[in-house]
């Protein structure tokens, strides 16, 4: 039974394994999601709010009832001697006799519990403690915000290199097409060498447009992985196409969306950082006030000549004592206005941020909705402009064969044909950033 149980588990483990391992192929929105789990600015981020939460634990239980317990062991390597009239035994007055006091070896074991009564600090301290929560968890928000945009960057510019190297490889199989027929028709006197010449240097661009390209590839498949947390050489694979993405990018009730500048991430942060400087001053000002603290401790004694602390009848003395402490601040030469007032000048600084961090987001949004606006604008003028250029090309290729055109005009309409293709693909792009773009600075997270 034994053996067979191990003989299974041998089988299994292999797919154990597997099914631990990311996947290879994403969706943008697959992509995204993984990146919110797996990348490491998330993690980390992730780990700031644990942090904080620790944070305001010990933050209320330094007000709870503490408990500290010491042991102290004394060895005299040489005892301090007294004197003391030696009349007091019956001496000589006017001498001085000399006595040693206590033993040479002693130990104390003491327990003190602890209890804070009053302490404005402390108070502050928990508002302060809640607050730093409040502003790690907005800080994560933020990260998850700037994690997801940049996942759409990464992915497009992947999508983009794919598409490019698609396009060029096209491209560049009409072009050796052509320049073996206009080689064909030189080498048999019915044409010029500049005909040949001029498909060549065209040739020549494109081949290397295409291996910078391929370059660009790998380069953002690495970019991708390192954003979605992955090892830079990991397989990923893309599930969606530019294209298509574009399509689903493209959403004018975003352009609508209400804008309430107060649920935006930014601002919160920046209100965050006000209600910090406001809780400064609170703390500034409590120091002024009296601290009251208690305390009840108890413990034992023990002493003697030789190490003996171990034995059954070594003698032990108990003692207890109960108190409390009242710590009145009364005089500071100033030290703790002069706190005070720095801290009200820091608040309202803060404040005055806030007011231009509200003014910012406002002209943020609107910036990114003109971007956005333009980038779909600009898209429609691209496809426009590739039809017309695909055109142009077409005429031009069956005027240059049929003998009626040159071949620099083919030339320049290739060229022009390459660069439409080019703007088409970064034009889709940019339709896919500005909406990431524009989502971000409303806060909005949609799939």
């Amino acid at each position: 039974m034994r053996n067979t149980f191990y003989f299974l588990l041998l089988i299994l483990s292999p797919l154990l394994t597997f099914s631990q391992e990311p996947p290879t192929t994403f969706s943008l929105q697959e992509a995204i999601d993984f990146a919110l789990k797996n990348n490491r600015r998330a993690i980390n981020s992730q780990r700031d709010i644990e942090a904080a939460k620790a944070q305001k634990w010990e933050t209320t239980a330094s007000g709870l009832p503490q408990l500290n317990a010491a042991v102290d062991y004394q060895n005299f390597l040489k005892q301090q001697v007294q004197v003391i009239p030696a009349e007091f035994f019956g001496g000589t007055p006017g001498e001085f006799a000399e006595v040693i006091f206590g033993t040479k070896q002693n130990m104390n074991a003491t327990a003190t519990l602890s209890q804070q009564i009053f302490d404005g600090s402390y108070l502050v301290g928990l508002q302060s403690a809640k607050v730093f929560l409040e502003i790690s968890q907005n800080a994560n928000t933020k990260t998850e915000l700037e994690v997801r945009k940049a996942v759409i960057n990464a992915y497009g510019n992947v999508l983009l290199a794919e598409e490019t190297i698609q396009i060029l490889e096209r491209n560049l199989k009409v072009l050796e097409k052509n320049l073996n027929e206009t080689t064909k028709i030189f080498e048999n006197g019915l044409g010029e060498e500049e005909n040949v010449e001029q498909l060549q240097i065209t040739l020549s661009g494109v081949e290397s447009s295409l291996k910078n390209t391929r370059r660009m590839k790998t380069l953002a498949y690495q970019m991708l992985n390192m954003t979605l947390g992955l090892d830079i050489h990991w397989p990923t694979s893309l599930s969606d196409n530019l294209e298509r993405l574009t399509q689903e990018h493209i959403s004018l009730s975003l352009m609508e969306a209400e804008v309430n500048v107060q649920n935006t991430i930014d601002y919160q942060i920046a209100e965050n950082d006000k209600v910090s400087k406001e809780l400064l001053v609170k703390l500034e000002k409590s120091k002024a006030l009296p601290t009251l603290t208690s305390f009840i401790n108890g413990g034992y004694s023990a002493y003697t000549d030789d190490f003996s602390f171990a034995n059954k009848d070594q003698k032990w003395f108990g003692s207890s004592l109960f108190g409390v402490s009242l710590n009145i601040p009364i005089f500071s030469s100033g030290m703790r206005s002069a706190s005070t007032q720095r801290a009200q000048i820091n608040l309202e600084k803060a404040k005055t941020e806030l007011l231009e961090k509200e003014q910012n987001i406002q002209f943020e949004i609107a910036a990114a909705k003109s971007d956005y606006q333009f980038a779909i604008e600009d898209y429609d003028n691209k496809k426009q402009n590739l039809k017309l250029a695909e055109r142009i090309e077409a005429k031009n290729q069956t005027k240059f064969f049929e003998g009626i055109s040159s071949s620099f005009d083919l030339r320049q309409a290739q060229t022009q044909l390459y660069t439409a293709q080019q703007e088409l693909l970064q034009a889709m792009l940019d339709v896919i950033n500005a909406k990431a773009e524009l989502e971000t600075a409303l806060n909005v997270l949609t799939n």
